[in-house]
């Protein structure tokens, strides 16, 4: 049996570690990396930390518009599909890469597995959902992380050949906190103090790229006594740079380069609280148990809203701030599986 999967960002690497570790025992698995993230801090040190095999085809399509670079990847993803005849593509999450590599195989009639299958934010105007829905509906097998996920496919009347096998990033946590504790140095270079600080991440195209959200949040941080460490994503200092904002001037704000995934991990678990709009961050902070501030105004993953794990606030300012100083301790259920996913799905794919 031979599988390609197609990935392309720094959640998907994450999720493909422990998949493509069960599966390079049994069957014959090829990579594509499209070069979504192609900074060296956001692909390269994933894959050399995660024991990820190198990939068999670089695209290095790079950045552009969602258009532009869906199409670019599409046009060399069907050209390797031609060349390798797989019997299963292999698609993970929400990005364009996950689009592109999902499109070509529906057009070759090869069969595709959707990993991470069934989420919704239930907001089209971000591209991820629109990626999601498309994808889960021309997949064969969807393997979806939670009970949720699985209500939410049933709903567009997608019943066939979906399992709920829970989560794959669950996994990939289990795995490497172990690894992070021994080899990670990240806390003693920045200077950073167990539940000392507040991580910040802030990358989503529908608050960078609205001048009056990113400010809101901008003068949230600012109001914040805790020192807060930023790890900023390429793109987002980029748009920051572009509209003028200086970062140094955000009160007690500490920002520093993108960071390898046994570093963001133990960031991560170490941190006071997290300030972020990104998912996988959201279940990162809730398998880890630490309170996590989400500025976005829905969430795909609803499971950590329980017991105010996860509080969503939108950019309000007020909201923001009034979520941070919130004191307590959350409860955190048990509801992303057992930390065998990966196995799950080649049990299945073998059946």
């Amino acid at each position: 049996m031979k599988i390609i999967t197609v990935i392309g960002a720094r959640p998907q690497f994450i999720k493909a570690a422990p998949v493509s570790r069960v599966l390079r025992e049994h069957v014959q698995e090829l990579i594509i990396h499209t070069g979504q993230h192609y900074d060296a801090n956001m692909s390269d040190i994933f894959f050399e930390e995660l024991n990820i095999p190198k990939p068999d085809y670089q695209l290095a399509i790079g950045s552009g518009s969602h258009g532009k670079q869906t199409g670019e990847m599409l046009a060399g993803i069907e050209e390797i599909f031609l060349k390798e005849d797989p019997d299963y593509v292999l698609v993970y999450g929400d990005t364009n890469s996950t689009l592109a590599g999902s499109l070509a195989a529906s057009k070759l009639h090869i069969p595709i597995i959707h990993i991470e299958a069934g989420l919704r934010s239930f907001n089209k105007k971000m591209p991820e959902e629109v990626n999601r829905i498309l994808t889960d509906h021309i997949s064969e097998f969807l393997f979806c992380p939670t009970d949720t996920a699985v209500e939410n496919l049933k709903n567009e009347n997608i019943t066939k050949n979906v399992f709920n096998i829970g989560d794959v990033m669950y996994d990939a946590v289990l795995y490497n906190q172990g690894l992070a504790k021994e080899k990670s140095q990240i806390l003693n270079t920045h200077d950073l103090l167990d539940k000392d600080y507040h991580l910040i991440t802030i990358h989503r195209a529908e608050n960078t790229d609205d001048p009056d959200r990113i400010k809101n949040i901008l003068e949230a941080l600012n109001e914040i006594d805790t020192l807060k460490l930023w790890p900023i994503h390429p793109r987002t200092k980029n748009v920051l740079s572009n509209m003028g904002y200086d970062l140094d001037k955000v009160h007690n704000l500490k920002v520093i380069e993108p960071v390898g995934y046994l570093d963001m991990l133990t960031l991560e678990s170490k941190a006071k609280k997290i300030i972020t709009d990104s998912g996988g961050v959201q279940k990162e902070a809730y398998f880890m148990r630490v309170p996590c501030v989400t500025v976005r105004e829905q969430t795909e993953w609803v499971e950590t809203l329980q017991f105010d794990a996860n509080i969503l606030t939108g950019t309000d300012k007020a909201k923001i701030l009034e979520a941070v100083e919130k004191e307590g301790t959350p409860e955190y259920l048990n509801v992303f599986g057992d930390g065998h996913a990966a196995e799950k799905i080649l049990n299945i794919i073998n059946k």
